[in-house]
Parts: structure tokens; sequence; C-alpha cells
């Protein structure tokens, strides 16, 4: 499967969902990073390539050759990538789902449902489009009124509310760390077990191993939710 993670406005999780939601859920999938500026998800120790938006025509080659691969396309690019995607004539049929996280600003909202009308317009099908909610406080419906509105009236969209990552700190804790939830999971340390069997290590030690413990035990609940939004995004 070939996805492309994209809108046009930035800060709505295209990284995060290429790092955390998709990669491990598609046998650790390359990531294509189309960005000059930004951060991708090399800084979550994982490999990625980078490239502009320019260089559509390496992106394009390099996507035939792949049965699973994930292009994280930053805002920074994103005009250049959709400029040379029409230029391509027929180059999004190789893209099996064109996935935009929305956060729930106004902003972000219109931006969101603009980015859908733009694929639609260059013949992408609305069923090969995914809206991923992010951020999401306690109900879709009631934070983002805009793009499920705009659900309601363009019949073939769909907006599945089901697609919710709820607000959380583990990705921010996650980034400081430079570590995945797969990482963070895998990760076979009893912190727990260190902490009551080595009272007498450093406090910089103790503080440590008291903060992976919690990750852990976040990263199990991000996890569920994670699961139940891949399943629900291609139901």
């Amino acid at each position: 499967m070939i996805i492309a993670i994209l809108n046009w406005t930035g800060t709505v999780g295209k990284t995060t969902l290429a790092a955390h939601l998709f990669a491990p859920r598609m046998d650790n999938a390359p990531i294509f990073a189309v960005e000059s500026i930004n951060e991708t998800a090399a800084s979550l120790g994982i490999d990625v390539e980078k490239m502009k938006g320019n260089k559509f025509r390496e992106l394009f080659k390099k996507m035939m050759l792949q049965e699973n691969a994930i292009i994280d396309v930053g805002a920074s690019n994103i005009e250049e990538f959709m400029s040379n995607m029409v230029k391509f004539d027929d180059s999004h049929e190789e893209i099996d789902y064109f996935i935009i996280p929305v956060t729930s600003g106004t902003k972000e909202q219109k931006e969101t449902i603009s980015m859908v009308d733009t694929l639609a317009q260059i013949g992408i099908p609305t069923d090969k489009i995914r809206v991923v909610f992010n951020r999401v406080s306690a109900d879709v419906t009631d934070e983002f009124p805009y793009v499920m509105g705009f659900c309601k009236k363009e019949k073939n969209f769909i907006a599945n509310p089901k697609c919710a990552i709820w607000e959380t700190e583990l990705f921010d804790a996650l980034s400081v760390k430079g570590l995945t939830i797969n990482t963070i999971l895998n990760d076979s340390n009893d912190y727990k077990a260190m902490l009551r069997t080595n009272r007498e290590a450093s406090e910089k030690e103790r503080n440590q191993w008291a903060d992976m413990h919690g990750l852990k035990a976040l990263s199990k609940s991000v996890k569920r939710n994670l699961d139940e939004v891949y399943e629900s995004l291609f139901a």
C-alpha cells in the first residue's frame, strides 16, 4: 500500500502519523519525506529519505519500486508536490490513499476542506481520501464542525469520526527523547522493578526509570487508540 500524508497547512501531525500510526502497521514501510525545512520522522530514529517537492520524478520511480511506502509531504513543499503530481499524468493512481490530518483550529479545518477539493479537482476519487482527526479532546462532531459540515454536504466524501487520535502528551514527550511508541513498547527493561531493587541508584537514574515506566504505561493506551484509527481508516 502506498499512502501520501498531506495538507496545505502545517503542524497538524503529518510526521506524527507517519512515524507512530502508519510505519509500524505497514511492515515498517519506507518513509519519503518531501520536506525542506521542518522536522521529519528521522528525529525519532526512523530511516527517512528526504527530498524536495521538485524531485517528483525521483520520488515517482522510488514509489514504483515499493510494495509499501509512506510519503510525508511537508507544508513547505506541498504546492510543488501537487504541481508535479499534475504534470505526471495519472501519477496519483499509484498512490492508494491520500491521508489528510487535521486539528480543530478553524484555519486548519478550512485548509483541510480546500485540500480535499484540490485532490478531487485533479481527478482523485473521494474514496481514496481519508481524514484523520488529530488532538481530539472529547468529541469529533463538536470540535470539527467545518469538516463534518462539509462531509454532510458532499455526500461522496467520507470523514469517519472513529478516525480520531485523542489529545495526549505522549507524542511531544517521545519527540524530546527521539523515540517511537514501538521503541518504547519493545524495550524489555522492567523499570518498575529497577526502581524497587536499586534504591541506592542516583536521583538522575531513578528519575529516568520512573519517566520511562510512565511512558510505557501511556504508550499502551495510545497504541490501542492508534490501532482503532488504523482499522477504521481502511474499513
